[in-house]
């Protein structure tokens, strides 16, 4: 077995914090990630108003139009400035703490489905404190009442835990 390099395209509405997971690949080129832009218009969802992406060689022109046809402005970060988007980078940080650390990836496959799950976790599980502890999928808090059973769930192959009461 050889070590290989995977690449993650995903994509967050800075507003609700919900990360979209758009393809994972081995060679990521500008023909790759048009495709992924495009699929990801495929889904139905809010318009997009800006993307905010670096200078890498995979975001070519064509990748650029797809978002400016459907309206959004593009506002490309300068180089070396991680903080210019703090917030790809916060997740980036996150998933691979709480998951890809603790995780040895078999393939593609593999690493496609771990972050599936995690993509869920943190969309209609994961407190955001931006969000006043709220998952971005969950318009509330869950309260907690007094009495009822604690249940834990776990995910991502038992590296996290949910816990919700019965």
């Amino acid at each position: 077995m050889s070590l290989r390099r995977y690449y993650v395209l995903f994509f967050i509405e800075l507003d609700s914090r919900r990360v979209h997971l758009a393809g994972i690949t081995a060679n990521p080129t500008g023909a790759w990630t048009t495709q992924q832009a495009r699929n990801l218009f495929l889904r139905p969802g809010r318009p997009v108003r800006f993307l905010i992406h670096d200078r890498a060689g995979q975001f070519v022109a064509a990748f650029d139009e797809i978002f400016r046809s459907e309206g959004a402005t593009i506002i490309r970060t300068p180089p070396y400035t991680p903080v210019a988007n703090a917030y790809a980078e916060r997740w980036v940080g996150t998933v691979r703490r709480e998951l890809l650390d603790r995780t040895i990836v078999l393939g593609a496959g593999h690493l496609r489905n771990q972050l599936h799950d995690y993509v869920e976790h943190d969309n209609r599980h994961r407190p955001h404190r931006g969000l006043g502890q709220r998952a971005p999928d969950r318009g509330d808090v869950v309260e907690f009442r007094p009495g009822q059973p604690i249940r834990q769930h776990t995910t991502c192959n038992g590296l996290i835990n949910e816990y919700r009461q019965a």
